[in-house]
C-alpha cells in the first residue's frame, strides 16, 4: 500500500483547526491502514516526525430526503501528533 494510498484526505472542522497549535493534525485515513502504516506514510509525504497515532472509525449518519432515508459514508480518521522539534505541515500553516 503506498502512503497516497492511505491518506485520503485531511479533515478540516473547527476541532481540528484548534489542534493545529499543538501539532495535532486530522487526516481521513484508508479503513484497513493501521496506526504503523499511517505513522510512516504521514512521514513520507510531508517529512516529518511523528509521536503518536490516534485512530477512530466514524459512523455515517442517517440522512432523510422527504420519505426516503440513506446513510452518510462511514470512513477511519486518525488524528496525528507530532514531536516538538518537528517542522510543521505546510498544507494547514496557511489555514490557521
Amino acid at each position: 500500500m503506498f502512503a497516497q494510498d492511505i491518506i485520503i484526505r485531511p479533515v478540516l472542522s473547527e476541532k481540528s483547526y484548534a489542534d493545529i497549535a499543538n501539532k495535532k493534525y486530522t487526516f481521513e485515513v484508508a479503513k484497513n491502514a493501521n496506526k504503523t502504516q499511517i505513522k510512516q506514510a504521514v512521514e513520507s509525504l510531508f517529512k516529518v516526525k511523528v509521536k503518536s497515532v490516534n485512530t477512530a472509525n466514524v459512523f455515517g449518519k442517517v440522512k432523510r430526503q422527504g420519505k426516503y432515508e440513506g446513510l452518510t459514508g462511514s470512513y477511519k480518521k486518525a488524528i496525528v501528533q507530532l514531536t516538538a522539534d518537528s517542522k510543521s505541515i505546510e498544507f494547514f500553516d496557511s489555514l490557521s
